[in-house]
């Protein structure tokens, strides 16, 4: 009975020992004709190999995330390889730089650039946010005289725009500050009281841009003068072609006017259905807009302080009889004065 068991024990061995050897044999043959590698598919095809796929998928990545050429931000890229583990003939060779081409070919790229608007509206373009800042302050230290209206955008798109110079973009913004204008008699013909009308220097928004919301002005006003409230905000009337843009506060003629908050008039004279206009500008495209002046006190450039006397009421413009009208604009939008005082 132990010689059987010792010869069964025995062939047992010796069959596991010429399984080992075969497996053995069979990975050695497997090793020496293939090698293991990644099949690649993109878009539901097979495009090609790779040895290494983490090192392919990290180089597609950073391509994405950074793209290979000036001013790109970075690249949409809808389809992704898949990767399958297979066996592959020693002499097939993976081709890693023809797949990540095939991905740079179906590639859209996104150009970054910043944008430099006066009013919203964009009028030129440099290549960084520290070139456009030094822009909009050489602006500022030249008084540029639409500097109120300076902004900058961060843009992302996927036409290349045309990028200037600093310098250049400075040249192409800059608008030089009125001079002040000196009141003469032929300046400042006087028919009467309430009828002078002043010659006028500045710029001035006259659109009928209108909103129903209540912008954050930043700043906190008072009231110009004290009075009875004749037309309100959006009103319509006989004697306007479109709503109302302001709020008519209706008091004596000759009333001094008080500036509502500190800061530079941007526009003071005769402006048609306005009359005698003085604006205001306080920073970050605020404006206060007084109408219907009998007198201006204040010159374009100059610079007030709150509460100071700027104007007198008036009837002068489009006008049945003496009032301010007082509007505030925010980048030329009018809002509602009510919304802040009265």
């Amino acid at each position: 009975m132990l010689r059987k068991v010792l010869l069964h024990t025995k062939r047992s061995v010796k069959f596991i020992l010429l399984s080992i050897i075969a497996a053995f044999l069979v990975i050695g043959l497997v090793a020496y004709f293939f090698k293991p590698t990644y099949r690649v598919i993109l878009n539901g095809e097979q495009v090609g190999y790779t040895e290494n796929k983490s090192e392919l998928q990290t180089k597609i990545n950073n391509y994405i995330k950074n793209g290979d050429g000036e001013q790109v931000a970075f690249v949409q890229v809808d389809n992704l390889p898949e990767y399958q583990l297979c066996l592959l003939k020693k002499g097939i060779v993976p081709n890693d730089d023809e797949i990540f081409n095939q991905i740079k070919d179906q590639g859209v790229n996104y150009y970054r650039y910043y944008a430099i608007l006066d009013n919203q509206e964009e009028k030129a373009y440099v290549s960084d946010f520290a070139e456009a800042e030094k822009v909009v302050n050489t602006l500022k230290e030249k008084k540029s005289n639409n500097i109120d209206g300076i902004t900058i955008a961060e843009k992302y798109e996927t036409e290349v725009k045309e990028l200037i110079s600093g310098d250049d973009a400075v040249a192409k913004l800059y608008v030089e500050p009125p001079k002040p204008v000196v009141k003469t008699a032929s300046v400042k013909p006087k028919t009467s009281a309430n009828t002078t009308k002043y010659g006028a220097s500045g710029s001035v928004n006259t659109s009928f841009n209108m909103s129903g919301g209540k912008a954050n002005l930043g700043i906190s006003l008072i009231k110009p003068v004290s009075g009875v409230l004749s037309s309100r905000f959006g009103a319509s009337s006989r004697i306007r072609s479109s709503s109302h843009t302001g709020l008519d506060i209706a008091t004596a003629s000759g009333t001094p006017i008080a500036a509502a908050a500190s800061g530079t008039v941007t526009f003071s004279g005769y402006k048609g259905s306005y009359g005698n206009l003085i604006v205001l500008s306080h920073g970050n495209g605020v404006q206060t807009y007084y109408g219907h002046c009998s007198k201006l006190y204040a010159t374009t450039g100059q610079t007030v302080s709150q509460g100071q006397t700027i104007a007198a009421v008036g009837s002068t413009g489009n006008s049945t009889g003496p009032h301010l009208h007082l509007e505030i604009r925010v980048n030329g939008v009018a809002y509602n004065p009510q919304n802040y005082l009265y």
